[in-house]
Order: C-alpha cells, then sequence, then structure tokens
C-alpha cells in the first residue's frame, strides 16, 4: 500500500501521438513522439510493436507517466512510459473515452 501523498508524485497525462515508428533492429520497441501540451513532446520508447503497428497509433490519445527519469533504451532515449494494461501477455494501450486537449492530468 501506499500513501496518498506518495500517489500524488506521479504525473499522469493524457498526451496524442504526433510521430511513431519501429526502433531499428529491435523487434518490440516502438519510438514514439508525444504531445504533452504544456510539458512540450516527448520521446518515449515502448515495447508495443508486436500488438500496434506505428501508423495506427499516431493521432491516438495515450496515458502517460510524465515524470520519470530519462533512460536510454537501445540506445534511443526515453522521456516517460506509456501506460497499458496486460491481457493475455499481451500490451493494451490505455486511452480516454473523450477527446482532452494533450497534457491534460490523470487523477
Amino acid at each position: 500500500m501506499i500513501s496518498i501523498s506518495e500517489f500524488s508524485k506521479l504525473d499522469i497525462r493524457a498526451g496524442v501521438v504526433k510521430s511513431a515508428e519501429r526502433v531499428p533492429g529491435t523487434s518490440k520497441l516502438v519510438r514514439l513522439e508525444v504531445d504533452l501540451g504544456e510539458l512540450g513532446v516527448r520521446q518515449l520508447v515502448a515495447g508495443i510493436a508486436e500488438e500496434y503497428k506505428p501508423e495506427d497509433i499516431v493521432g491516438k490519445t495515450i496515458i502517460v507517466l510524465a515524470n520519470l527519469e530519462p533512460k536510454k533504451i537501445r540506445g534511443v532515449l526515453s522521456q516517460g512510459m506509456l501506460l497499458a494494461a496486460v491481457h493475455d501477455d499481451k500490451p493494451v494501450l490505455l486511452t480516454t473515452d473523450r477527446p482532452v486537449p494533450p497534457g491534460t492530468k490523470v487523477m
């Protein structure tokens, strides 16, 4: 269990995928450019290529953990983490049921 103050440290935002492409030399990784509104455009690397074609996620609203420490994944800098449910060992992207502006906080 965590406290509400610990949970409040997470900066979770809605973001719009502006571009997406496979990471060369990998079978699972996709590099995404995601508009997070006032936080700017962030580059994310996610292991979703086996379930999602890059061209199919451009324009989608996804949910992003925006204040995760940046990390290089296979030589590509990831500046956050997209959130997904896992069903039958496959990622299912979290999204919103209605349009919201990029950068909208998730509570």
